[in-house]
């Protein structure tokens, strides 16, 4: 029974700790050809899963080789970091993802651009998305799994948490980027979404590692962590700022409408 308990426990976990990870799926597997999106986002989480839990098997054998602090790097004035091989992945990964939100936001401020549909024509490589799409799942699996490992130690608890919440995230990236494709004007929210994520995980470069201390200072800040509940709460007011925006447009185009029909037919 407890066992049960925490296999849910770890697949609630791994739903909302994967939000931003769906968002990005849907979002980078439009840069691929029409007819193969839906093969993109299938691919691209199925070869995750399979990494996810061999990702899992080597953190639970050398979970002290990420954990670990690399030697001090300091230049007077300009950065002071000690960091572990953790902190710079999730770090990369998360500059990675600002740059594809600020390229798909300024793809979408391109009036050349503008109504263009980037798989439209083929551009986007099939198996370069997919690989993203892999590497940058596995850069979100890691607080996922390290949050899991602090459940349980079971290696198939774990494993088994992942399956069902990949094949969940399957599920549900169809109909999120079907409800994007539908709803246009969401996927600048999305993006900017994209857009705290990557700074979060950014952020996240210090802090990590049991018993030692892990850092970032540039230019004499320290660079500290986003907590969850900042990050929550920031989501929710670009949720709210949209919705508010989008209901003040639909007022005053029944206003401008109203004030037409008026009006009257021009003479």
């Amino acid at each position: 029974m407890e066992i049960i308990f925490t296999l849910i426990m770890l697949i609630l976990l791994q739903a909302v700790l994967g939000f931003d990870n769906l968002l990005y799926i849907s979002l980078e597997s439009k840069r691929a050809p029409a007819k193969d999106q839906a093969k993109v986002r299938k691919w691209g989480i199925g070869l995750a899963i399979v990494l996810r839990i061999v990702l899992l098997f080597a953190l639970l054998q050398v979970l002290s080789v990420f954990e670990s602090p690399f030697p001090r790097l300091f230049w007077p004035g300009v950065i002071d970091a000690k960091l572990n091989l953790h902190g710079v992945i999730v770090m990369i990964g998360g500059v990675f993802i600002i740059y594809t939100a600020l390229r798909e936001i300024y793809h979408m401020l391109s009036l050349e651009k503008l109504g263009h549909d980037a798989g439209a024509d083929g551009a986007g490589s099939t198996k370069a998305i997919v690989v993203r799409i892999v590497i940058m799942n596995l850069v979100f699996s890691f607080d996922s799994i390290l949050s899991a490992m602090a459940l349980t130690d079971n290696f198939w608890v774990m494993a088994s948490a992942i399956i069902v919440s990949g094949i969940l995230m399957i599920w549900l990236a169809d109909r999120v980027s079907e409800f994007l494709e539908k709803n246009r004007m969401y996927e600048v929210l999305g993006l900017f979404v994209l857009f705290i994520v990557g700074i979060m995980l950014v952020s996240e470069i210090g802090g990590h590692g049991e018993g030692v201390e892990t850092y970032l200072k540039l230019f004499g800040h320290e660079i500290q962590p986003m907590s969850k509940a900042t990050f929550y709460f920031v989501i929710a007011i670009l949720v709210l700022i949209d919705l508010v925006q989008s209901r003040y447009q639909r007022n005053l185009l029944k206003i401008k409408t109203a004030e037409v029909e008026k009006a009257g037919p021009a003479t």
